[in-house]
């Protein structure tokens, strides 16, 4: 077990903002329109600001966008509460983004995309009529960020090559379904291939700014 994982799966505070952020999405639910949209995986989607800002005004698009992601979980996670986070909400569009913190986390592959399997199959199955998207990783700064003890500790088990090699396999398995697997990193990488600094607060997760330039290249599938 990674240092990370003991930090961040042993952590009582966050098993405890999991549980009631996931609360927080069933009591939503009830009274959430649907046939909408829903972005789900890990917090490189519940960070992403979509409902902020559509509650702000500042973006509008045809379907309403409820963000059901959950920082710092894995494929499993997701598995165990998809009801919640998926199909309670009916939707006519998903985009999943998750994995990461499998590979993070060292879960192996074999169990990793089976788990993404899995979730691609429920999809399948109960949600014939829904265009799914599967989002490739972003890029991340491995460089920039290496004198926080913290960012040494996540970038042990991370890297622009693990993250890309297992999203050309995630491409492969989304195919098998029909899913369409989409590359919105255009702009967030430098021209070594990692994520701009100016674009991230700790070289793994975008900032507000990063995601505005995600949104720009997720426009057209929403």
């Amino acid at each position: 077990m990674s240092k990370e994982t003991k930090s961040l799966t042993l952590n009582p505070q966050l098993e405890e903002f999991q549980t009631s952020l996931i609360a927080k999405y069933a009591a939503a639910n009830q009274t959430a329109r649907r046939g909408q949209i829903v972005f789900v995986g890990s917090s490189l989607m519940e960070i992403f600001p979509i409902e902020q800002w559509e509650e702000a005004g500042e973006v509008a698009f045809g379907k309403y966008i409820y963000n059901r992601a959950v920082r710092a979980t894995t494929t499993a996670f997701l598995l165990k509460h998809i009801d919640t986070q998926i199909f309670e909400l009916e939707p006519s569009k998903i985009f999943i983004n998750i994995g990461t913190n499998d590979i993070g986390f060292q879960v192996p592959e074999e169990e990793f995309l089976s788990n993404e399997r899995e979730i691609f199959r429920q999809i399948a199955e109960r949600l014939p009529d829904c265009e799914t998207y599967v989002l490739r990783y972003y890029p991340i700064n491995t460089l920039d960020f290496q004198n926080d003890e913290d960012e040494k500790t996540l970038f042990a088990t991370r890297s622009n090559a693990a993250f890309q090699a297992a999203s050309d396999k995630i491409e492969a398995l989304s195919r098998e379904f029909g899913f369409r697997f989409i590359d919105v990193n255009a702009g967030l990488a430098d021209e070594r291939g990692n994520l701009k600094k100016e674009l991230t607060f700790d070289g793994a997760h975008l900032n507000p700014d990063g995601y505005r330039v995600v949104l720009t290249n997720l426009t057209p599938y929403l």
